[in-house]
């Protein structure tokens, strides 16, 4: 029996626009690749579409994104051409979706002085595959369509389909339904045919965002056009990633496509800070949609606790592996997203949300510093660690979550309970910000002093317990097992300390130097995990592949840390890296090195467009402009190496 094996991304195209998105070849084709399809929420609903003019596949030559919820696919129909050299008659696909369906127009066009006829038939084949079971590999979920009127209708336990089409017979045929035309293109013109899937969500967790994107379009110039181009195409993929949750209005950014079109706490708190130099609207969407989740009980099962801020959310359970570990619909298994709330809740503060916006949040902001001390901290000793307490979630419940993340330099993989050391710069900022808050919209001095003492005391246990030694010197470990030993492979985790306010300045100059050597950077961008592990390879998902959230975050810290200089050569190489995958940035790509390759090896079950690697261009673009909030304007200072590049257009003036 063939094993299942997780459908590979890196060669599809894929339109979207959450809660829809459609999956093909680069030509246009629907069914050859295990991730093919039309998806809605987490159901794929259409495996297959394949069309035939005259009883022939066109021939494809040219495709097009002119937008993230928009393709064009252009072929050539050489049967009905004549002999002479130029192409005289062809197809074009345009392919469009929206947060409710799939619209996909066929226009044949023909030069030549007489009218051609022809046949056109489409072959759509219909499903109702949970979105878990193609990410496993696993065989598709029929669905049997009826004939409702003039359109092909069919379902899914929660989801209603349907087809219907302009110009175009809708016919079914065994377990597909055929579109077809006899069609004749008059001399010098062209016609145009169509269909259009219409998805109606009967119990929706999740839905499509509508309106503008709730932040300003900045315009970038200078001598250098990469930053420029990035941002662009980055803003509207986020913009079709946009998203709301349970029937309400605030909105928040999906994940990522294929696999994460939900609300994700980590990576939508993350995306969301890293936007705020565009805006604070979104922000607060975010924030008030996690809050309306934020944990109340004890509950193993779902690794919900008080004040604990969630991980996912899902309409129904999901399949982790093959042996029937699986998720629960609203998910709380992760140690970091509860810090990270409050980190965005004071950033988008400090960036101008208004007073009363923040006040009403002061309730959950209590709630999620409590967290930290009563349940982050498990074992009371102070710093914040996690464990899967039901034996049926994730193992690790940070950011780099997959099971073999938290390894020693021997490749030994650490027990928990796990402390991570990024989390603990996370608590401590978070603390701090916390008090300030408190300062500001408390109304007992006391409360906001007894955070600051708890984030001093993380803060002197953490430099008893994490600091480690080999030949080059002291460095912080990545995590402390469950006998508090430290970890010792060096990894970019320890970046994302940079600008937390945890590391003396002595420290800070250690970790930059660190990883900015030629094992971390790679020049794409940098490793997860350094070359000198023993199990480093280049291809891992958190062993040694390049994630840009991950980058922009250590150049984020650089940045603030005052280490600027020492961040450029990895915005250089993030910028490679961005020009190699037309400006979408994939979840993650190879660690392989700029000496090794000439582009970036995809990861090739990456997910694109993804929340974070996305929004990580903006926050690329305030790290070299040196953007920050000020009192009357944003503030600037230039990387070294970028003082050319200008942005307006921001929501607050420039200063």
């Amino acid at each position: 029996m063939t094993t299942p094996l997780q459908p590979l991304l890196h060669d599809a195209v894929v339109v979207l626009r959450a809660p829809v998105q459609v999956w093909s070849d680069r030509t246009g084709t629907l069914g050859d690749g295990a991730i093919d399809g039309v998806y809605a929420g987490d159901c794929r609903l259409v495996r297959a579409a394949r069309i035939e003019v005259g009883g022939r596949t066109p021939e494809h030559i040219a495709t097009g994104l002119p937008g993230s919820d928009r393709a064009r696919f252009d072929h050539l129909l050489r049967e009905l051409d004549d002999a002479t050299p130029d192409p005289g008659v062809r197809l074009v696909v345009h392919r469009e979706v929206d947060g409710t369906g799939w619209s996909e127009s066929l226009v044949l066009d023909n030069r030549r002085p007489i009218t051609l006829t022809t046949t056109v038939a489409v072959r759509i084949t219909p499903e109702q595959t949970p979105m878990d079971v193609v990410k496993l590999g696993r065989r598709g979920v029929a669905a049997s369509a009826r004939m409702d009127g003039d359109a092909a209708t069919w379902s899914s336990p929660d989801l209603d389909a349907a087809l219907s089409a302009t110009g175009l017979e809708i016919a079914l045929d065994g377990g597909d339904i055929v579109l077809r035309a006899d069609v004749a293109v008059p001399a010098d013109a062209s016609i145009t045919l169509g269909w259009r899937l219409d998805v109606v969500d009967r119990a929706p967790v999740v839905g499509p965002a509508t309106g503008v994107a709730p932040w300003a379009l900045p315009v970038v110039d200078g001598p250098d056009d990469r930053l420029a181009r990035w941002v662009s195409r980055a803003l509207d993929d986020l913009d079709a990633l946009r998203m709301t949750a349970q029937g309400g209005a605030e909105q928040f950014i999906a994940a990522g496509a294929p696999w994460f079109f939900t609300l994700f706490g980590r990576d939508s708190l993350w995306t969301a800070r890293f936007l705020l130099p565009l805006g604070t609207d979104l922000a607060r969407d975010t924030l008030r949609v996690l809050a309306g989740l934020q944990g109340t009980r004890m509950d193993d099962l779902t690794a919900q606790e008080p004040g604990k801020i969630m991980h996912e959310l899902r309409r129904a359970g999901v399949s982790l592996d093959e042996d029937g570990a699986e998720l629960p619909p609203l998910y709380y298994g992760t140690v970091d997203a509860t810090p990270l709330w409050i980190l965005l809740l004071h950033d988008a503060w400090e960036w101008g949300l208004a007073d009363d916006d923040v006040r009403a949040l002061v309730p959950t902001l209590r709630g999620t510093l409590a967290w930290m001390r009563d349940h982050g901290d498990a074992d009371g000793d102070g710093l914040l660690e996690y464990i899967d307490r039901a034996g049926t979630g994730l193992a690790n419940q940070g950011w780099k979550d997959s099971g073999d993340s938290i390894q020693w330099k021997d490749g030994t993989l650490a027990e928990g309970p796990v402390a991570l050391a990024e989390v603990q710069g996370y608590a401590y900022e978070a603390a701090m910000a916390g008090a300030r808050l408190l300062d500001a919209f408390g109304d007992d001095p006391a409360e906001a002093e007894t955070w600051r003492a708890w984030a001093e005391a993380l803060r002197g246990r953490f430099h008893e317990a994490f600091w480690v030694q080999d030949e080059r010197g002291a460095y912080p470990a990545i995590a402390l097992d469950g006998g508090k030993r430290p970890v010792d492979t060096v990894t970019s985790n320890i970046g994302h300390l940079l600008g937390t306010g945890l590391l003396d300045d002595a420290q800070v100059d250690e970790v930059v130097a660190r990883l900015t050597d030629p094992t971390m950077d790679s020049g794409y961008g940098l490793r997860t995990m350094s070359t000198a592990s023993a199990r480093y390879w280049p291809l891992s998902y958190h062993g040694g592949s390049v994630w840009t959230h991950d980058t922009a975050i250590v150049i984020r810290g650089m940045v603030r840390a005052g280490r600027a200089a020492a961040a450029a050569p990895l915005v250089q190489g993030l910028l490679r890296a961005a020009t190699a995958f037309e400006f979408r940035m994939p979840e993650l790509h190879s660690g392989d090195g700029v000496d090794d390759t000439a582009t970036p090896v995809p990861y090739p079950a990456a997910c694109r467009p993804q929340a974070w690697s996305a929004a990580a261009a903006v926050e690329v673009l305030a790290a070299v402009t040196g953007l920050r909030p000020g009192a009357d304007g944003v503030r600037t200072a230039p990387m070294p190496g970028f003082e050319g590049i200008r942005v307006t257009g921001l929501p607050r003036a420039e200063r």
